[in-house]
């Protein structure tokens, strides 16, 4: 009983602030002819009643058959709850000033208004474009943003790199999250443009799915021809290990973890399992470490870097893939001064931001120091890719979907 009158509850407060919200479209269309008026304000009412009551239903909804609409109806309902935050700031202002306004009838001497423009309508006009702005911002950034892939090169100069792998070309994909694409056509598309650029190697490190194995079914054959002659190398992201879904025993639980190493062998990626592999060319060698998960914040930990390790020692340059980018100055730099450089992903630039030219701004800052792109501290490396897909919110602004090259030289 207590959840009907939670919603019960949910959905008077969410009628009353879309009345509150309304006040300042029936100011900007008081003009309006009747029926554009009363077709008016059906298409708001309407479409914010059909959200709601989608959002209510969203468990009802099988997420396997209706993957793409409990999608939509939650994108669409908070994208335009978003909007109707911001836009309420400036009804609350004329609000504000309605209040001011009437306690100052009861001042001795009532001071004179200029003849001047409506304050209430220019609020009112300022509220819906204010409102409307996020709502276009986020709907182009799931249209345009979302698979609109880029190629991002940088290049590694160390005494370290074998002679032998001067001028190898890297790369790097990560947080697929298989879970909540909506376009196979704009995916298959990304991995064309990575095997464009003819890497030696590459490095998926981490989240192929959101929380279980069967997200990446449908999405297999296209990265299965994701290729490199020097091979394709994968490891866990803490999205992979369907720690934020319920099972129905500890066993189904490690049952779709296995199911997902063999869909990463299925498509000729050699998963690497707190393990590493040694890639030899011309008698020289090249160590890549796959670490299962292990970040510094409140994620679980799986990885065990000093397994991991154990074999490379004598390898004078070492790539390890950890999938939490927290993991380089919490233990990575103290512990490991020999591994060279270290592939994450994990914080998608929280998919939002601003990138021109060198400058980068992300929400994703305050949570995380090292975010996005390349980082080095004397002579070890980190790069933070931004991640080649989306969670949550399906699209992005600014912070776009990313393809890494890096060329290591030797010198």
């Amino acid at each position: 009983m207590s959840r009907i009158y939670f919603l019960a509850f949910a959905a008077v407060l969410y009628v009353a602030f879309d009345f509150y919200i309304y006040q300042a479209v029936r100011v900007v269309i008081s003009d309006y002819s009747p029926i554009t008026k009363r077709g008016l304000t059906t298409l708001y009412f309407g479409v914010s009643a059909v959200l709601f009551v989608g959002v209510l239903m969203y468990n009802q909804l099988d997420p396997k058959q209706f993957a793409n609409l409990r999608l939509f109806i939650t994108t669409a309902f908070f994208i335009t709850l978003i909007g109707k935050l911001i836009a309420s700031v400036f009804v609350l202002v004329d609000d504000g000033r309605r209040l001011v306004s009437w306690l100052s009838t009861f001042l001795p001497s009532k001071p004179e208004e200029a003849p001047d423009i409506s304050r209430s309508e220019f609020l009112s006009k300022s509220a819906l474009i204010a409102g409307t702005v996020p709502i276009a911002v986020f709907s182009f950034g799931i249209i345009s943003g979302a698979h609109d892939y880029r190629v991002r090169k940088r290049v590694i100069n160390s005494p370290n790199v074998p002679k032998a792998f001067d001028g190898i070309r890297l790369a790097q994909i990560s947080d697929i999250h298989t879970g909540s694409f909506f376009n196979k056509t704009a995916v298959a598309g990304g991995v064309d443009m990575l095997n464009a650029q003819k890497p030696d190697l590459v490095f998926f490190t981490g989240d192929l799915v959101n929380n279980q194995s069967d997200e990446a079914k449908p999405y297999l054959d296209i990265f299965s021809k994701v290729t490199a002659p020097l091979g394709v190398y994968s490891t866990m992201g803490n999205h992979d290990y369907g720690d934020y879904r319920s099972w129905s025993s500890p066993e189904a639980k490690q049952a779709d973890i296995k199911q997902l190493h063999d869909m990463h062998r299925y498509m000729g990626w050699d998963i690497l399992l707190n393990e590493n592999r040694i890639v030899t060319q011309s008698g020289e060698n090249l160590a890549i470490l796959g670490l299962e998960n292990w970040g510094a914040g409140r994620f679980s930990k799986y990885g065990d870097l000093a397994k991991t390790y154990k074999g490379t020692e004598e390898v004078p340059f070492k790539i390890l893939l950890s999938h939490d980018p927290s993991h380089w100055e919490a233990q990575v730099l103290p512990d490991f001064p020999d591994i060279n450089l270290q592939l994450a992903g994990h914080t998608h630039g929280m998919q939002f931001g601003i990138e021109i030219g060198d400058f980068r701004w992300s929400p994703s800052k305050w949570v995380y120091k090292q975010w996005a792109d390349m980082y080095q501290a004397g002579d070890q490396y980190l790069y933070v890719n931004r991640g080649y897909g989306f969670l949550g919110y399906p699209g992005r602004v600014g912070i776009l979907p990313e393809i890494t090259i890096i060329e290591l030289k030797n010198s």
